[in-house]
């Protein structure tokens, strides 16, 4: 019989890469949505604008669950010691300490301009 083995051994360092650049992703992918909510209802684009919403409803419930604290920052913290505000996303160290601040104020932002587009 043939046997093949393939181990791959993952360091903490290429782990801890790997998660910050899926976090990266996931949060490039919830900022465009939080961008682009209060374009699609300037446009009236009402389906998109509440696509958009329900996308990001959905990223703040699992916020909400993990005590407003994405699930891969726990992640991120087994393989290092670091607690920059940046240690588990690649972002400058002011957006990553601020990131909920202006991403929730943009949000609620675009709720409220969705809100009088749609009763206008």
């Amino acid at each position: 019989m043939l046997r093949l083995d393939v181990s791959v051994h993952v360091t903490p360092g290429s782990a801890l890469r790997a998660i910050r650049g899926i976090h990266t992703l996931v949060w490039a992918f919830f900022a465009s949505a939080i961008l682009a909510m209060p374009v699609a209802a300037w446009q009236r684009r009402f389906g998109w604008f509440l696509a958009l919403t329900g996308l990001v409803f959905v990223e703040v419930i699992v916020l909400a669950l993990n005590k407003m604290r994405c699930p891969l920052t726990g992640v991120a913290a087994r393989y290092t010691s670091e607690r920059q505000a940046n240690f588990d996303i690649y972002l400058p160290v002011w957006l990553a300490r601020y990131n909920k601040e202006i991403f929730g104020s943009l949000f609620v932002f675009g709720l409220l301009l969705g809100l009088v587009r749609w009763l206008r």
